[in-house]
């Protein structure tokens, strides 16, 4: 009895020990990593509204910050998810009309009526749950990724590191942000599934620092390229957290 009792604690020990080891390598994760929409996805939630109230969201639509609408990285334009706020137990159904956010850890940037509705609105930040709870009505088989690896006021920057992403990486592209001003997104490689896309933001990540797997949007209109030498980024800005929350867009060099 005796030695059966050591045999079951060792085996509690060793379970626990795995789970602390586990733990411990997760916390230790810097990059982000795309996750496919089939399940849960868990994750930091902010919120926006001025100044993108009232103008165009990234499928076209003029963005409503008093509507139930949010933006998220590689969901499909339409779909419906759930939020849920881990802290307080408070959901939200929002459907994703935007990209973004651009922010290591963030996972969904919800409108200001959203943000209200599950207590985000104060403190800016939150840890969230989100669920689908419903897909596009028609959405094309064909699944396309990129890597976002920033985005410029200045269109003439903004091709240049286009032109140099195409060097390395074959092929980039600039999607337009309209807005006062407009701002280009780059966008660096293409893939077919969000395995793949991760695997290629690593590789662009170790060439440049930094980038995130976004969706290629049916429409979004690329730009004529141009020959021209390396560019690095000169300016970079990311809001504080709080005090009307962070947009999709945060990043200007």
């Amino acid at each position: 009895m005796l030695f059966s009792s050591r045999i079951g604690a060792l085996a509690v020990a060793v379970a626990l020990a795995a789970a602390l080891s586990s733990c411990a390598k997760k916390k230790h994760v810097a990059s982000p990593v795309a996750r496919t929409p089939l399940g849960p996805e868990i994750g930091i939630a902010s919120w926006y509204g001025h100044p993108y109230h009232g103008r165009a969201a990234a499928d076209g639509e003029i963005y409503d910050m008093e509507k139930m609408t949010a933006a998220h990285r590689t969901l499909p334009f339409g779909t419906w998810v759930r939020v849920s706020n881990l802290s307080n137990g408070k959901t939200v159904d929002v459907r994703i009309i935007d990209r973004g956010p651009f922010v290591d850890g963030r996972i969904i940037d919800v409108s200001h009526a959203a943000a209200r509705a599950i207590d985000l609105i104060g403190p800016g930040i939150a840890q969230v749950r989100l669920d689908i709870i419903a897909a596009p009505a028609a959405t094309s088989t064909l699944e396309l990724y990129a890597i976002q690896i920033g985005v410029f006021k200045d269109r003439e920057r903004a091709a240049r590191l286009r032109d140099e992403m195409e060097q390395q990486f074959g092929s980039a592209r600039l999607v337009m942000r309209q807005g006062q001003p407009n701002v280009w997104r780059v966008l660096a490689g293409t893939a077919t599934n969000i395995d793949d896309a991760n695997r290629l933001a690593e590789r662009v990540r170790a060439q440049v620092g930094e980038g995130f797997v976004v969706r290629v949007d049916s429409g979004d209109p690329g730009a004529t390229s141009k020959p021209s030498g390396a560019l690095k980024p000169a300016y970079h800005h990311v809001p504080p957290v709080g005090g009307g929350g962070t947009t999709p867009f945060d990043y200007f060099f």
